[in-house]
């Protein structure tokens, strides 16, 4: 008799496809640092500084004791066409749901119709960046679980509950089980890039699935153990929570890669390419400088110093 599965989904904790490459990847051991120093706030960001809307508007209350909220956040840019829609899909994932919108450098309807669709909307009249809008609308938010969406991307509520539930289940991080392709003769560097940054955060089994790609939720208690500037960096994000103990776990594969538009090429190259790897860059980096050049694993019995080498 098959068990029957929690909260009707399924953890994916490792990935049998043949898709993932690297689930199978031999690796030297880790070597737990016992002494390591936890995790504190990126620079520039005080712990425990209160949250706010950077608008000066006033943030919603807290809700009453004893009843989950969902913060449902979508930062957005010139997308009336899909808004509504969008939206509308994400107040259905839970009967206690805030939708927030972070509209940014628009010069369409994206916030009027976001307004209309029952929304809560932070406007600010130039781009963000990338990925910035993703921290202040956490900034914003009130809910206990934290869920990301992108404005242009239409997904189902019954493909989005599994996520809300993961974290309810006592996940910290959930992210989308989608790797993107590998099986190409040449491999797109951001799907290289989320691939290695797992290998050497000691989750090879998450394989390419990433921060940087949605949908993905987060607990609040990720958020105050990692802080919030470092949504602005997904990948730095996921690494530390992997390095500080957190929970992360993938769910429902939705391959998102084939339903987002195609960006408009710059000199035959997408402009967000480089971002997105020097931000996966970045991770390796903070991961290096916290666990040594090595990432934690042990060099098994080869000398790579001369100088340790006796005759």
């Amino acid at each position: 008799m098959r068990k029957q599965r929690r909260a009707g989904y399924k953890l994916n904790r490792r990935r049998h496809s043949s898709a993932n490459r690297y689930s199978r990847l031999w690796l030297p051991v880790r070597v737990p640092k016992l002494n390591m120093n936890p995790i504190s706030p990126v620079v520039g960001e005080e712990a425990g500084a209160e949250k706010g809307a950077q608008t000066g508007e006033e943030r919603p209350s807290k809700p009453s004791s004893g009843k989950l909220l969902v913060s449902v956040i979508i930062p957005a840019m010139n997308e009336q066409k899909t808004i509504g829609a969008v939206i509308r899909e994400a107040r259905r994932v839970h009967p206690h749901t805030e939708v927030i919108v972070v509209e940014n450098g628009s010069s369409d309807r994206t916030a009027k119709v976001a307004l209309a669709a029952g929304a809560r909307v932070i406007s600010f009249p130039e781009p963000l960046g990338h990925d910035v809008g993703r921290r202040i609308g956490a900034e914003a938010a009130s809910g206990q679980v934290l869920l990301f969406l992108d404005g242009d991307i239409v997904i189902p509520c019954e493909r989005l509950r599994p996520f809300i539930q993961a974290i309810c289940a006592g996940a910290d991080i959930v992210l989308n089980d989608y790797h993107g392709p590998v099986n190409h003769t040449s491999v797109h560097p951001v799907v290289d890039a989320k691939h290695v940054l797992n290998i050497l955060s000691n989750r090879a089994d998450l394989g390419g699935a990433s921060m940087t790609a949605i949908p993905h939720a987060i607990s609040q208690r990720a958020l105050k153990k990692i802080g919030l500037k470092s949504l602005e960096k997904p990948p730095l994000f996921q690494a530390m929570s992997i390095v500080s103990g957190l929970r992360v776990v993938t769910v429902y594969g939705i391959a998102v890669g084939r339903m987002n538009a195609t960006r408009k090429k710059q000199n035959g190259k997408d402009p967000l390419v480089d971002v997105i790897v020097q931000d996966h860059l970045d991770a390796i980096s903070w991961i290096t400088s916290h666990l040594g050049t090595r990432a934690g694993f042990t060099d098994l019995k080869r000398k790579r110093i001369r100088d340790e080498v006796k005759p």
